[in-house]
C-alpha cells in the first residue's frame, strides 16, 4: 500500500476523527454539503489563450494560498458564476 502524505489541515482532520470531535452531519446539513460538492465538481476542459504576466500573478497568488494555480481559477470562475 502506497503511503499518504497528509498536509497540515487533513492531519487535523483526522486527529479529530481519531479522537471522537468528528460530528456527522444528516438531513438538510448532509445536502448542503453534498450540493457544495457538487457545485466544485469539474466536468468540463477549458482552453484559453491569457497574457503571461498575469499567469505569473494568478500563480503567485496560488502559492501563497498553496494551491494550485488551475484550481485557484477554477474557483475565481466558480465565485463570478455564482454572482451572475
Amino acid at each position: 500500500m502506497k503511503k499518504q502524505y497528509l498536509d497540515s489541515e487533513e492531519k487535523e482532520i483526522m486527529e479529530a476523527i481519531e479522537n471522537d470531535e468528528f460530528i456527522p452531519v444528516t438531513g438538510a446539513q448532509l445536502k448542503r454539503v453534498a450540493d457544495a460538492i457538487a457545485a466544485r465538481k469539474k466536468d468540463m476542459t477549458l482552453t484559453i489563450r491569457v497574457n503571461r504576466k498575469d499567469i505569473n500573478r494568478i500563480k503567485k497568488m496560488a502559492q501563497k494560498r498553496r494551491i494550485p494555480y488551475q484550481s485557484y481559477i477554477s474557483e475565481v470562475i466558480h465565485r463570478i458564476a455564482q454572482t451572475a
